[in-house]
């Protein structure tokens, strides 16, 4: 049966186009056949024009091969800036907003050659209003938030790469719900000029693909990382800390048999893997990380709680109104205690190449009036380390249950290669 190229890999188009084996605008078409088959019913996109779309990967397919990306359809998170669509930041005070400029990750991607084929949904601001999109396993489950659309549009096979951001926990949760591979670099890896802050201090712009190699790719392409585009495998037996956090009581059963069954495969693959535990006193990082989120995002948003407050979700108006109580002081020994963990971090590696920790606190929860929880993500996140979400086995439900690889920070490059040996692993639990 012959492979539709809209499921193939980004890795495998890459090879192709780049060979001219295969031209830019057969592999848009694909893509926007699936679209137009599922999105209706998915609802992952904010916007999308197909004419426009078959125009530029037409002038892609008359020019010289542009980089890596060259003719790869990507989605956009739609708190990114693109010159050339719509951008509304998921709320109704921008409808019809067309930036001047594109964010400088987007355009990055497009001097790569990447084919932005349009805006994924997203949860109002990046926050926790929940957006339309449903979960494409489930229609009646949440995909997860904030990066909603782009998780759904990757999971579904509409596009084989799209744009995220993780504040808290939006790239990890949402890979997770949708079975998909999420990356966050380690924090301030890829350029955040000209997409919607939410959080000065934790914002950090992620990616959703198929596989691990293809985030790397997309990563690398954007940071000029040869490392990451040409990713090597993992060298010798990986070090594997079981890690279960101070939040583990919010885990449920189906997470907490996800990871067990996790270890023993990994373990019988030649994995070394030891329990390791966070200090005591990392148990106050999920409070820090609250006193910074609420105290940044009463600044980012300062205009829009002004002067549109009414056209604001009651939800995000009751969470600016209680973010700004959150005093200096607070904020200052907040940060002061996440640094201070941070610089510690290392020990708590030991001897690991990587941590391994549940994604979600659970599989995708039913409705579409909650995103989840980000319990589990928020702590790395506020510690700056890359993150890689790998799909690992399935809940009570049937819908599928991540885990996360995690590295330290700025040590990407051997996170990923950890995290595909992982992934590689887990594949049969995840798929059976």
């Amino acid at each position: 049966m012959k492979t539709e190229l809209n499921r193939l890999s980004a890795r495998e188009l890459r090879v192709r186009l780049q060979r001219r084996e295969l031209r830019a605008l057969e592999v848009a078409e694909a893509c926007l056949a699936r679209i137009s088959e599922r999105d209706s019913e998915i609802r992952a996109w904010a916007h999308f024009d197909s004419q426009q779309v078959r125009a530029i990967a037409s002038a892609l397919d008359a020019g010289v091969i542009r980089g890596p990306l060259h003719g790869l359809p990507l989605g956009v998170k739609d708190i990114f800036d693109t010159c050339d669509s719509p951008t509304a930041y998921g709320s109704p005070i921008y409808a019809g907003h067309v930036p001047a400029a594109d964010a400088a990750c987007i355009a990055l991607a497009r001097n790569a050659g990447g084919l932005v084929f349009g805006k994924t949904m997203t949860t109002e601001f990046a926050t926790y209003a929940a957006a339309t999109t449903v979960n494409p396993h489930n229609i009646r489950h949440t995909p997860g938030g904030s990066s909603s659309g782009s998780a759904a549009a990757v999971a579904d096979s509409m596009v084989p790469l799209a744009f995220g951001t993780q504040t808290a926990g939006s790239v990890i949760r949402p890979a997770s719900f949708c079975g998909t591979v999420g990356y966050k670099p380690s924090y301030g890896w890829i350029a955040r000029a000209g997409v919607k802050l939410v959080a000065e201090s934790l914002d950090t712009i992620g990616v959703f693909s198929r596989s691990v190699e293809d985030a790397a790719l997309l990563v690398g392409a954007l940071t000029g990382r040869n490392e990451l585009i040409e990713l090597r495998a993992a060298d010798g037996p990986i070090r594997i800390g079981i890690c279960r956090t101070h939040d583990w009581a919010r885990a449920d059963s189906g997470v907490a048999t996800v990871l067990t069954r996790a270890e023993r495969t990994l373990a019988a693959a030649g994995a070394a893997t030891v329990t390791t535990d966070l200090p005591d006193d990392f148990s106050a990082l999920g409070e820090a990380f609250d006193a910074i989120y609420g105290y940044e995002i009463a600044q980012s948003f300062a205009y829009e709680y002004t002067a549109h407050r009414n056209d604001l979700s009651e939800q995000l108006r009751s969470m600016l109104a209680s973010a700004a109580t959150i005093k200096a002081e607070d904020y200052d020994r907040a940060r002061t205690a996440a640094d201070e963990c941070r610089r510690r971090l290392t020990d708590v590696f030991g001897h690991c190449d990587v941590l391994l920790t549940p994604s979600a606190c659970s599989e995708a929860p039913a409705g579409l009036t909650s995103t989840g929880s980000p319990a589990l993500n928020r702590i790395w996140t506020l510690l700056h380390v890359p993150c890689i979400n790998v799909p690992a086995g399935s809940g009570p439900r049937g819908l599928p249950i991540g885990l996360q690889v995690i590295g330290r920070r700025d040590d990407d490059a051997r996170t990923l290669a950890a995290a595909a040996w992982i992934a590689r692993q887990l594949a049969p639990l995840s798929s059976g």
